[in-house]
């Protein structure tokens, strides 16, 4: 990658006392944001990854799962966990229990739509609350040195739009940035994200605000800022079978030329490089079964992409992975 040419677009981001080289964010995602996948934003330019959520709950129970997706690697700080859970007192424990993990930023989920977690009153359900995301965010800030930040939504639903007040409520819990997604919960991921509250979000607090929704590339990056005022991006989705997101927003933004597309030899070099982290860190039997997602976000749009996914789920072993890819992509296998 080139030297980085920083700008009002792009620049280093300082959360609480954890600098940032750029503020370009990989975005937590569950079953998605694992360490293989982090690992490979970071190469790619990302300033900051956040890892998958983790509950509070869980760790507190010692529960080994847990445990397993709580490792990280030296060389993909700084990273950002992101717990959720809806008790002041058990994210406060959490929090205290793993004071010697190398983890530069805790974050809190108030976002996660999904209904088992909505129902047990965590994820964006804690925007039903305010107060009570003050109290959380407080809990944990008084057990750690380490800054603490939330990622929010527009509101629960169009009827309760209130991102303004749930980040007021964060910043004056002590958290040191806040993320915004500019859709409601009751959207999930479907139409379009506001970047209006974001705006809102912005001029309403005093700390970093990060920006998220409908970035796709450097030009969405950059309308995204320019609309918003955001001190950062948060790229999730977009990232999906796509880490070469990061180096070609961050090159856009800072005025270099931006790299070319990824050929077919280097999807599936990356593919290959991908799957080989899985096995490393999770074993074959597992590694391989994890892969089967990624390996469809890689190949979507090729020709024969569709029939491929039928494939997919067929695949069992490294062998057979790397075999199948190497037909898709048109190339000869490693």
């Amino acid at each position: 990658m080139e030297v980085i040419k920083y700008n009002d677009y792009l620049h280093p981001l300082t959360i609480g006392d954890v600098e940032l080289k750029n503020n370009i964010i990989l975005g937590p995602m569950a079953g998605v944001s694992d360490l293989p996948f982090r690992l490979l934003c970071s190469e790619m330019g990302a300033g900051l990854v956040c890892m998958e959520m983790v509950s509070a709950k869980a760790i507190t129970y010692h529960n080994r799962n847990t445990d397993n997706m709580m490792e990280i690697h030296p060389s993909e700080r700084p990273v950002s966990l992101q717990l959720f859970g809806s008790e002041p007192e058990v994210m406060a424990k959490a929090t205290r229990m793993i004071a010697d993990k190398p983890y530069d930023i805790l974050d809190v989920n108030m976002g996660c739509p999904v209904p088992k977690v909505v129902g047990n009153g965590e994820g964006s359900a804690l925007m039903k609350k305010p107060e009570l995301i003050e109290q959380i965010v407080r809990a944990m800030v008084s057990e750690t040195d380490r800054p603490v930040t939330v990622k929010i939504r527009k509101g629960f639903n169009e009827a309760s739009v209130n991102a303004v007040e749930c980040a007021l409520a964060a910043e004056e819990g002590g958290a040191s940035a806040i993320a915004v997604h500019g859709r409601t919960r009751e959207q999930y991921y479907s139409g379009e994200a506001d970047w209006s509250i974001i705006k809102k979000v912005k001029e309403a607090v005093r700390v970093p605000v990060i920006g998220n929704g409908d970035v796709t590339d450097g030009e969405s990056a950059k309308a995204l800022i320019d609309a918003t005022g955001c001190d950062g991006v948060m790229i999730a989705r977009a990232a999906e079978g796509n880490p070469w997101i990061f180096r070609e927003v961050i090159a856009y933004l800072s005025g270099c030329e931006v790299p070319e597309r990824p050929t077919m030899r280097e999807i599936y070099d990356m593919v290959i490089r991908h799957a080989d982290l899985q096995l490393k860190y999770k074993g074959e039997y597992i590694g391989i079964r994890e892969m089967r997602k990624h390996v469809s976000w890689y190949t979507t749009g090729l020709p024969g992409s569709a029939k491929f996914r039928a494939v997919i789920n067929t695949m069992n072993d490294m062998d057979s992975l790397k075999e199948a890819c190497a037909q898709v992509f048109g190339v000869d296998r490693n």
